[in-house]
């Protein structure tokens, strides 16, 4: 049985030519980059050639560019970095959004109990919040504003440009987890106004443990390890030459080939959106616009998404029911609780996320195992025997 990934915002399959950019410096070029021998200078080389790709796909320099282990660390660690940094001018609030990832929502939580207020900016129906809503909660005190580039479960795409418009001109700094974005849509910290922006490999075809941070020059970025000298001082350990060549690689690789894999992806997005919505109770989450190309996030009334998921793994079917960072949560996601929707209806969600490497076959399998499978689950549910005999209102 083929089986059909669809899970790629949960992680992707590294790309032939990231692995190959990957090997040499596990095998050949092993050195380290702190070291003064040839070997090290080697490794070296190659660590400043991956900063540099990095650095012109976002449009920065490459001293702008740090080296972490993924897009939580990089959350982290911009965050916390201007957290301190306004706390030393009297500044200890934060604007968000109540639908962040959680390497952003658990970093503000914690920032909470030690003194800090935070706003969390609810979201409208359609999985968007406003540049005008940002600026209404900045305030004179306001270190920060961190709003995600793109959702990692509804997929949708926020008006980061204007909302660094905003924070560039009330003085505030503005971070973007641009972990889902990166590599998919155009990213360009100059013209988005971005100040700080996270970013991991394994969601682009690059390795998993290998992300960054942009960190604009001029910007206090505060060290997150201690131990060393490496990454000019603010991240200490040496670094992952493998890891970051193979990230630079498919980064390079992802933005050129960005309009015509969106192109690929938007098609059989927009079959699977448009098939799925045919089954009776069903609802899309997020702007059908405003999103990913790859994304496709629907509920189905009076199901558990953990059965579905199931069923369509047992069908050679991988997807996912939201985060795989809180895949093992028997709570409803709380993207879409943000979104307005009740417990009963977020817990039959189903996320899937394509790649370039998804074929119209694909499509046509999906299409034909998730009506299967809703209407058998349905069948089986005492709750959509309540709804179909009147016992329960339908909420869909």
């Amino acid at each position: 049985m083929k089986t059909i990934y669809v899970d790629n915002a949960a992680t992707t399959a590294m790309s032939d030519s990231a692995v190959k950019a990957m090997i040499p410096y596990l095998k050949e070029v092993y050195g380290n980059p702190s070291s003064l021998h040839s070997a090290g200078q080697a490794a070296k080389e190659a660590l400043d050639a991956a900063r540099e790709k990095i650095a012109r796909c976002l449009n920065c320099e490459p001293r702008e560019i740090y080296f972490t282990s993924g897009g939580s660390e990089a959350d982290n660690q911009a965050i916390r970095s201007a957290a301190v940094n306004g706390a030393r001018k009297g500044k200890k609030h934060i604007v968000s959004t109540a639908f962040e990832h959680h390497a952003v929502l658990h970093v503000l939580k914690k920032l909470e109990k030690e003194g800090f207020d935070v706003t969390y900016l609810d979201v409208h129906s359609d999985g968007l919040v406003t540049a005008e809503e940002v600026e209404a909660a900045i305030r004179p005190d306001t270190a920060l504003v961190t709003v995600m580039y793109a959702n990692n479960e509804v997929g949708t795409i926020q008006p980061v440009r204007e909302i660094g418009e905003v924070c560039k001109k009330h003085g505030v700094i503005f971070h973007t987890d641009a972990v889902q974005a990166a590599g998919h849509i155009p990213v360009d910290v100059r013209a988005d106004n971005i100040d700080m922006l996270s970013l991991s490999a394994h969601k682009f075809h690059g390795p998993k443990g290998a992300g960054a941070l942009y960190c604009r020059r001029g910007i206090p970025l505060n060290t997150f390890i201690e131990g060393g000298a490496q990454e000019r001082g603010r991240r200490a350990g040496t670094e992952n030459i493998g890891g970051a060549a193979a990230m630079a690689q498919a980064l390079e690789d992802a933005c050129a080939n960005m309009a015509a894999n969106a192109e690929k992806e938007s098609a059989l997005r927009d079959r699977l959106i448009d098939g799925l919505l045919k089954i009776p109770h069903s609802k899309l989450n997020g702007d059908r616009k405003k999103r990913l190309p790859n994304n496709v996030n629907i509920c189905f009334e009076g199901i558990e998404g953990e059965g579905l998921l199931l069923h369509l793994d047992a069908r050679g079917i991988c997807a996912s029911s939201g985060s795989a960072c809180t895949s093992g949560s028997l709570d409803p996601s709380h993207v879409l609780l943000a979104l307005g929707l009740p417990h009963e209806v977020a817990h039959g969600s189903l996320r899937l996320s394509l790649s370039e490497y998804n074929t119209e076959e694909d499509v046509n399998a999906i299409l034909k195992a998730v009506p299967e499978v809703v209407a058998y689950l349905r069948n089986m549910s005492p709750v959509w025997e309540d709804l179909e005999t009147g016992k329960k209102q339908h909420l869909i």
